[in-house]
């Protein structure tokens, strides 16, 4: 468990998914954690389950720069200061392809993935100044380095993330400030049924299905969970990172070490694919030229 004693961390999109694991595991590491969501029921319960030495929850639209700013502000004034960000509100956004090219979801997707992460890094700075340095998290995907794992606009979106996240920690170094990004894996959230236009209740419940049928697509076996990120992001938040800036991590169960049939011998591979053979024909096969061979 990372050590963030004495640390004050915002955390966007806290309410749910990522961002309520995110919350869960920074308090017990021991910040205090402004939680900022536009979902009031649920923050305003997580503040109420933490108590307010703890956990204080903010109404914040990520995508309105002026509510980022408020934001920013309100650790400071909650808290005293601000150490930690984590950038992690966001949706699957617009499902366009390039050939439909939905360009106002493009511009929300945009607003919401990339340009908050811009601006709430932008007003996160000088209050990090103020405490001699601080963290700066950025929720990118696994979306950033392969296709096929989401939404053309939401995948170019977190790979803008990920490269801000190095740029951002070479300007920022003068300032003890470090920038990292976490791309994660297949994580049951709510973001899969809310991409799929369920409302948020059964988006949640979606979540529950992807957790209990999605382990055999990547190697560990199992599918992700918010914790799983937010121990990565409690890590590099933490002293004990001071060494790593500018790193993006995957967080993945191995799902982008390669297609299945590398770390699934039961599966075939594209050879095997296109020629449209089984394993288990395949081996016949070799077995059958063996013989024929030795007669």
């Amino acid at each position: 468990m990372a050590d963030l004693s004495g640390k004050v961390a915002v955390i966007t999109g806290a309410a749910s998914g990522i961002g309520l694991a995110g919350v869960e595991v920074f308090v017990e590491a021991g910040a205090q954690v402004v939680a900022a969501d536009v979902q009031d029921d649920k923050g305003e319960a997580l503040a109420a389950r933490f108590g307010a030495d703890k956990v204080s929850y903010q109404h914040c639209d990520v995508t309105d720069p002026e509510a980022l700013k408020a934001l920013m502000q309100s650790a400071v004034d909650t808290y005293g200061g601000l150490d930690i960000l984590w950038n992690n509100a966001g949706s699957g956004g617009t499902s366009s392809t390039v050939e439909e090219l939905d360009l106002d979801g493009y511009d929300f997707t945009m607003d919401l993935l990339l340009k908050s992460v811009f601006a709430g890094t932008h007003f996160a700075v000088p209050h990090m100044i103020a405490r001699g340095g601080g963290s700066v998290v950025n929720t990118s995907s696994i979306s950033a380095v392969c296709a096929g794992y989401a939404p053309v606009t939401y995948s170019v979106a977190k790979k803008a993330v990920a490269h801000f996240s190095k740029l951002a920690a070479a300007e920022l170094s003068k300032h003890q400030i470090r920038v990292n990004a976490i791309l994660p894996g297949f994580i049951a959230t709510s973001i899969f049924g809310a991409s799929l236009g369920l409302p948020r209740e059964q988006a949640d419940q979606m979540a529950e299905m992807v957790s209990q049928a999605g382990g055999s697509m990547q190697p560990v076996g199992r599918i992700g969970h918010g914790a799983d990120i937010a121990q990565m992001a409690a890590f590099l938040s933490s002293d004990a990172a001071g060494f790593v800036t500018g790193g993006e991590f995957l967080v993945d169960g191995g799902m982008t070490v390669g297609p299945p049939h590398s770390w699934n011998e039961e599966l075939g591979g594209p050879l095997l694919d296109a020629l449209g053979i089984t394993p288990e024909q395949a081996e016949q096969m070799a077995e059958a030229m063996r013989g024929g061979q030795g007669s």
